[in-house]
């Protein structure tokens, strides 16, 4: 029997400078809730999901506050790092070290200012790759015409056959993710398949959805806010 568990790891450490905000975009609040407590809860309900583990940075004890309330199912721990590759691995590192986790257990890496995930696309992902050695990640075709540019003017059409964006959750085996996590330079490593990648596996893509759109620009405030009141109505 296949006790195997699926585990969240949402990095919170960032601090959102795109944004430009006050405070880190995942401590924004949305219909009266922060962008991160509306991450979370997308997982709580999630009957599957056997732990959530937020990574937060270790001087952020005001925001860990607003978490006391939290059920059981998620754990908020302070050692988050300078970069989101650094943040994942201490937060691998931790849930193994502690036992909250084991090697073959699955860890879904999900961004903590993707807030609108559907609860299908987590279903595909889970269903497509839980059970695969290789993991997988949501991702969606390209559909846009893709420009490179030069000295602000176009320098080339690029062909996006083929090209997928790559979204969150990405899930792998914990094993396999601290192997891949545990090199000495993660410096170009700007998600967890692409450094998972370099140990020559393949990673599965997952259809993923629009919806789950990450804020990370001031107007994409506006499609979240759309997105959240859309998904209350369907609740």
């Amino acid at each position: 029997m296949n006790h195997r568990q699926n585990i969240v790891l949402i990095p919170a450490a960032g601090s959102g400078s795109r944004f430009g905000a006050a405070k880190p975009k995942q401590y924004i609040e949305i219909n009266g809730k922060t962008v991160l407590q509306h991450t979370v809860d997308i997982f709580e309900r999630q009957p599957q999901i056997a732990r959530i583990a937020v990574i937060v940075s270790p001087d952020c004890a005001a925001e860990f506050a607003r978490f006391q309330t939290a059920s059981a199912k998620t754990q908020i721990f302070a050692v988050g790092g300078d970069t989101r590759a650094q943040t994942v691995k201490n937060g691998v590192d931790t849930l193994l070290a502690q036992g909250l986790a084991q090697p073959d257990d699955n860890i879904l890496v999900h961004d903590a200012a993707r807030c609108c995930l559907p609860p299908e696309a987590l279903q595909r992902l889970l269903a497509t790759a839980a059970d695969r050695p290789e993991g997988g990640i949501l991702a969606v075709p390209v559909a846009d015409t893709l420009k490179r540019g030069q000295s602000g003017a176009i320098a080339a059409t690029v062909d996006r056959s083929g090209l997928w964006q790559a979204q969150t959750p990405q899930l792998f085996r914990a094993a396999l993710l601290q192997q891949a996590l545990s090199v000495s330079d993660l410096n170009g490593i700007t998600d967890e398949a692409s450094a998972v990648e370099k140990l020559g596996v393949r990673p599965l893509l997952v259809a993923g959805d629009i919806r789950n759109l990450k804020l990370t620009l001031p107007q994409d405030e506006y499609l979240v806010r759309l997105l959240l009141n859309a998904a209350e109505q369907v609740v």
